[in-house]
């Protein structure tokens, strides 16, 4: 089966090898033009400029025959393309991209994994001894220094240090036994 694109080289009609020529001639500045009109979108301006081209070889306007001018015509359809695509997409609700709903859904999954990695925490703060749990909320949950925490505490810093050390230890024991990745 021997297929030919309109406007290809092989075109073998008069009507196809004027409109090749037609987009040859006048195709890179209605690109531009519609470029700018659609603000950079690339997609929606080859679409808006084959459908252009369409309609100028339906109406057999490929020459400038008669007087009449096909540059600015062309432009025209253009333009009135991308003005009725711009009402079509004002007169629909707002469409969602396939991303949009995901960061959404990922919002309130994130939530709710926060919540459910803070129960299992506390969970393991709680198979902690008291020392070790008082050192913890001493210093990481109330935001302090190791010497700030050993004056609440009245213990020496020192002590503190190796009470975080080998309760963080435990921790991660316990967090690895309810199943948290450490």
């Amino acid at each position: 089966m021997n297929v030919t694109v309109i406007g290809s080289a092989s075109a073998g009609t008069s009507e196809e090898r004027a409109l090749r020529d037609l987009y040859l001639e006048h195709g890179p500045d209605l690109y531009a033009y519609v470029l700018r009109l659609l603000e950079g979108d690339t997609h929606r301006a080859e679409d808006v400029i084959q459908e252009t081209l369409l309609r100028c070889w339906s109406k057999q306007n490929l020459t400038d025959g008669e007087g009449m001018a096909v540059r600015p015509w062309m432009f025209r359809v253009a333009r009135n393309l991308v003005i009725d695509g711009h009402r079509v997409r004002m007169a629909r609700p707002t469409e969602v991209s396939g991303a949009t709903w995901l960061t959404e859904r990922g919002a309130d999954t994130d939530h709710i994994d926060r919540m459910l990695s803070s129960v299992v925490v506390r969970d393991a703060l709680r198979a902690l001894s008291p020392a070790h749990q008082d050192v913890l909320l001493a210093t990481f949950f109330a935001d302090r220094t190791t010497k700030q925490a050993a004056a609440v505490l009245g213990i020496p810093q020192g002590t503190v240090k190796s009470r975080v050390h080998y309760a963080l230890r435990s921790l991660r024991v316990a967090l690895e036994e309810r199943g948290a990745a450490a």
